[in-house]
């Protein structure tokens, strides 16, 4: 909007005037969105202010839903890496190589990668609360199980089906935030979301440090599935449904039971509606995934940001025992480095990223694109070869662990801002988020399995130094790229494949 020339007065009349435009097209924007929800959903909130709808629900409620998300995926991310300090002694007992119990302990990331399908997809279906708490009593189960009689094949598939209820909690946190917050606020609301989970990967090798020496290894599963069941429990009581069309479709039937006739589940009509809703709802990740470019671009930069990260948490307690001979209490206390690279990107990157986007807003002219997240995330991208390379030569040449720690940190820094960037741009431009979300970390749970276990291979015949300096150049090569093509061309990538 131009400024109005100075000779001309700008008397109360005319303000007042320009007031009540401005007040009438907000307000009729407002009814437009009531009536597209009335007809996607066959109801709609009474107002813009309605209490019912999620965006205006009290902070308190907020916050109080969020920490309690928070907590449940604090459990299942801690799950993801809490073997990396007792794997040698998992591997005597249980009778398997390193190779093998290496695999024990990625397989948890491909049920990662695999779960959040159906989790997405019944959803999406029945509503973020019901789905979120059944996948986390599923995942107390197989994690309980997994230590059971010392058996191979349980601890392999207790570890792959814990991992698929897992999947709730990194497929659905960002989407309920998205539920409760307006897009002006994703970089908070995803700061005040992550503050506690992602704390997990760094806190469960500690945890594992201190179980393998002091208590015994299987108590790392029992102790991870009461804290879930604790949780559980309190977000049954605590978390209130926020999916929007889910609301909206209760309220359609309490109005006009004909609208979304319930059919119960004792008849074949209930199953066919059911499994015709479950494949549409499965496929449309798979569907992203494969028709939007735009999803295959982000896969790719988070697949790889989170591909190293977990190959680094894998190795990172064998470096301290191997390389600087420390206890595995000792050495797991430097994952502290990690939770704190975490702790700086996830909630500084969260706050930083809102002013970059508010300032970028507010300039005149603007139109809100996802691109706003872009300059957020180019100087985020570059911080993981700089730690990549600090950590690995540092460890080669076993400089202090003060050193090596600081690059740890950057690495993790980096990583976590980059996720953030990526998320919010995806939820910038998706409606259905969870599907979107699922797409978007298949690839990276896969590259999450995949990478620990060829780390042993890559550091035996590299070093720390050309290991983490080839891992460097990986990334540089495929990952840093990427934010600057979005910025030049995401529109039209965002475009390609929008209309199938």
């Amino acid at each position: 909007m131009t400024a109005e020339p100075k000779e001309i007065p700008q008397g109360p009349a005319v303000e007042a005037g320009r007031d009540q435009k401005y007040v009438a097209i907000v307000d009729d924007e407002a009814e437009a969105k009531l009536n597209g929800l009335r007809e996607a959903h066959g109801a709609t909130w009474d107002s813009p202010d309605d209490p019912h709808n999620p965006y205006n629900w009290s902070l308190t409620r907020k916050v109080s839903i969020a920490i309690v998300v928070s907590c449940g995926q604090l459990a299942t991310l801690m799950s993801t890496s809490m073997m990396a300090a007792a794997l040698n002694q998992i591997a005597e007992d249980v009778g398997l190589s390193i190779s093998v119990t290496q695999i024990c302990f990625s397989i948890f990331l491909l049920g990662l990668a695999f779960g959040p399908f159906l989790v997405a997809a019944l959803s999406e279906i029945y509503g973020r609360k019901f789905v979120w708490l059944i996948s986390n009593v599923w995942y107390i189960l197989w994690n309980s199980l997994c230590p059971v009689g010392n058996n191979p094949g349980l601890m392999m598939a207790g570890r792959f089906l814990a991992g698929c209820g897992a999947s709730a909690g990194v497929t659905l946190t960002a989407p309920i935030m998205a539920d409760l917050f307006h897009a002006k606020d994703r970089g908070k609301s995803l700061a005040l979301a992550t503050l506690i989970p992602y704390l997990g990967p760094a806190l469960g090798p500690i945890m594992g440090g201190l179980a393998s020496q002091h208590i015994h290894w299987h108590w790392l599963f029992w102790i991870l599935s009461s804290f879930e069941a604790l949780v559980t429990v309190l977000g049954a009581i605590i978390l209130k449904e926020s999916y929007t069309p889910t609301l909206l479709r209760r309220k359609a039937r309490a109005q006009n039971p004909n609208v979304y006739p319930e059919n119960s589940p004792l008849t074949q009509q209930f199953y066919i509606d059911l499994f015709t809703q479950l494949r549409k709802n499965i496929y449309r990740p798979l569907r992203l995934l494969l028709t939007r470019p735009i999803i295959q671009f982000l896969a790719i930069v988070y697949g790889l940001d989170f591909g190293i990260y977990v190959l680094m948490l894998s190795t990172y307690a064998n470096l301290w025992i191997d390389r600087y001979h420390e206890s595995e209490t000792i050495s797991s206390l430097n994952y502290l480095a990690i939770a704190i690279g975490t702790t700086i990107g996830a909630q500084a990157g969260g706050h930083l990223m809102d002013y970059i986007f508010r300032r970028m807003r507010d300039r005149p002219g603007a139109i809100v694109t996802p691109e706003f997240r872009i300059p957020y995330m180019i100087p985020s991208v570059l911080l993981i070869p700089i730690g990549l390379v600090w950590y690995g030569w540092s460890a080669e040449n076993r400089i202090s662990w003060v050193v090596v720690d600081i690059g740890a940190a950057i690495f993790t820094a980096g990583c976590f801002m980059v996720g953030q960037g990526m998320l919010a741009y995806l939820l910038d431009e998706f409606a259905h988020a969870a599907s979107a979300n699922a797409a978007t970390r298949m690839l990276s749970n896969i590259l999450g399995f995949a990478f620990p276990i060829f780390a042993p291979s890559l550091y035996d015949r590299l070093g720390f130094g050309w290991g983490n300096t080839l891992l460097a150049l990986l990334y540089l090569g495929l990952g840093v790229p990427i934010p600057f093509v979005l910025w030049f061309w995401g529109p039209k990538i965002r475009a390609i494949g929008k209309e199938v």
